[in-house]
Formats: C-alpha cells, structure tokens, sequence
C-alpha cells in the first residue's frame, strides 16, 4: 500500500497543489516555515481524519479560505481515492471512493502512518495523558473494538463529568441519575484496561529489540503499565470514590488516570536518561509501533520523518536509511530544510527516491 497522489485545496499554507509520490523515497525540502510539515500533516491527516499538530479541526483551513479538502489516491491491489473535506461550521466528512462513512472510527487503521517528529520526546517529558495519547493512537490503528471501546469511554467520561459540575452548582444528587453512566463506564474501562494489558506485553518484547539495536545493547529499558482499574476491588472502589468525584466535580478514578513508566537501568528515563537515551527510547517505540502495524496489517505503514536528520546523529540516522533498503520500509516521506544535506544522505539507496521543493507561494 502507498499513497500515490495528493491533492491539496485551502489546506494550512497550501491553496491547490497536487503531487504525485514515488512508492518508495519522497524528499520534501525547502527553507524553514513554508510548508514542509503541513505536506506531511495532510498525509496524517488523510489516514487518521485528524491533525498531528492541532487538536481543532478548522485550523487547518487556509486563513483565507472557509473550507478545506484533501484527496489522496492509495494503491494496494486497486486505487482507492480518500477524500476529508471540512467547511467552517459544519462538521468534517470522510469519503471512501466518494462515499461517506457513517461513523469516522471504520477508516482508521485502513490506510496505517507512523510519524516521527521533532517533538516526540514530549512522550517522555510530559504527563501521563501524552502516553496515553501515543499509545491510544497506535492501539486505535491495531484494533477497530478498541477504538469504538476508548471512543464510549471518552463520551460516558464527559456526560458523567458533566453531570458531577450539574449536581455541584445546583446542591443535590441523584444517585440513580449517576448510576446510568457509572455502571457502564466502568464496564468499558475494564474492557480498556484487558486491551491495554495485552498490548503491552506484545509490544514490549519488540520495542526492547529495537532499542537494544539503537543502543548496542548498552543499557536495558522497561516500559511498565500502571493502572488502578486492574485493582481486584477497582469496582467497589470506584463506587466508593462517588464522595470524591462530587467534591472534585470529575471522575477521579478510571482508564484516563493510566500511565505508562518508561525506566532505564531501573530508573525514570525522563529524570535519568540523557538526551540520546530519550531519542533512542522514542525512535525504538515509534520502531516497535511501526512492526506491530505491518504485522497486523500484512504490509507496511507509510512512514513520516519530519525534520528529524537535524536532531538525530549519524548512528541513529543510518539506521534509519537502512531500513529504507532492506525493505522493513516501503513507502518514506522525509522533510528536510537542508536539500545538500538529504541528497548526500540518501545517495547510495538503491531505491526509487523522488524530490519536492517547497516554496513560498
């Protein structure tokens, strides 16, 4: 599977462009701040109906412009044209050959990404919804069930959240009001956690791989999932909590409390790792990511490198290029400010390698 042709219409710096991509090695260079990223954000955008940069839609709708579209054409054993077009106040559409889906969640993990960008490390560095949001973002390409699962959570989540806010700012309770979304959010959160549980254990050993390739095996990692819900009693504490929850006007108890640790040499790598040790550990997840996806979907995911060739070194990087010839990857979009710098990089791939150069328009 890859992408064949873009279209582009009012999206983000672009007001019509059209490209038609190698299967294998695309190139997006030009100077900084004119559009590189937002090709590739197109591209997520394309395959997973959302942003990798914005968590609101219309702002990817060209400043000038009240609406946007994307097309894209993917090949696999026929063309299929994805359509997502989103016109300011009304609500976006994804189209599969021009006919819409009834629900959004039945494109995702048809046409798989994985992106690595400059900003990864954030998954490290951030608080515990960033991996929670990372590893919900692979497990929703693996698993349409747990997709619509993390998907009813995040709805029965804000209906009971809204409903605490109601009960504090009017001073009563209806405990059978709130049973109507305690009991079934629980149910889905149990759900989450099993997924969750048997997901890490599969990941783990192919993450612990690759970062044992990138680091020459000169330390060890650990990744472990902690989470209450897996408590024997999570169910009569979640009940307990109900006191709580009133006080604080939000559920304090449930799938979105989760975390997951990353250690080094059993300490916290945000803490102890150096800043090879984090883009080594991000690069391994985004690996092991990667794999699960090409196993899962019996071909490779298309693979985005945005501007990274300025915060990798040249280990980290030829690792890289030689995954690009040894066939783990099949279609490749890189984005560089430095068109010298990629060419001499890539010039002993033995693959088909295409150039763009982004200007200001």
């Amino acid at each position: 599977m890859y992408l064949q042709k873009l279209s582009l219409t009012n999206f983000k710096s672009y007001d019509y462009n059209t490209f038609e991509f190698s299967p294998r090695v695309n190139c997006i260079v030009g100077e900084n701040g004119i559009g590189k990223t937002n090709l590739l954000d197109a591209i997520y955008f394309l395959a997973l109906t959302k942003s990798s940069i914005s968590n609101q839609d219309t702002l990817s709708i060209n400043h000038d412009a009240d609406f946007m579209m994307i097309e894209g054409n993917f090949e696999s054993e026929k063309n299929t044209l994805i359509t997502v077009a989103l016109q300011k106040g009304q609500k976006k559409a994804v189209l599969h050959d021009k006919k819409a889906y009834e629900k959004l969640s039945e494109h995702i993990g048809k046409f798989p990404v994985v992106l690595l960008s400059p900003n990864d490390t954030d998954v490290i560095r951030d608080g515990s919804e960033e991996r929670r949001k990372f590893f919900d973002g692979v497990m929703a390409q693996l698993d349409a069930e747990y997709l619509e699962n993390l998907l009813q959570y995040n709805r029965l989540l804000l209906q009971r959240n809204s409903l605490l806010k109601q009960f504090a700012e009017r001073h009563y309770v209806d405990d059978l009001l709130l049973d109507i979304y305690t009991d079934p959010l629980v149910e889905v959160s149990l759900k989450i956690y099993q997924a969750r549980i048997v997901f890490t254990e599969n990941f783990l050993p192919i993450f612990k791989k690759h970062y044992e390739v990138l680091s020459d095996a000169r330390e060890s990692v650990e990744m472990i999932y902690e989470s209450e819900v897996g408590n024997d009693d999570f169910v009569a504490l979640f009940r307990r909590n109900r006191h709580r929850d009133l006080a604080a006007q939000r559920t304090t108890l449930g799938s979105h409390k989760d975390d997951f640790i990353f250690e080094i040499n059993g300490f916290t790598l945000r803490k102890f790792g150096s800043q090879g040790q984090q883009k080594s550990f991000v690069i391994a997840l985004k690996l092991a990511q990667f794999e699960m996806l090409s196993i899962a979907k019996g071909f490779a995911p298309i693979l985005l490198l945005d501007d990274i060739f300025d915060k990798l070194d040249d280990k980290r990087i030829q690792q890289l290029i030689n995954m690009m010839t040894d066939g783990t990857f099949n279609q490749v979009f890189i984005t560089d400010a430095r068109p010298e710098r990629t060419r001499e990089l890539l010039e002993k791939l033995v693959v088909d390698i295409k150039y763009f150069e982004v200007k200001k328009a």
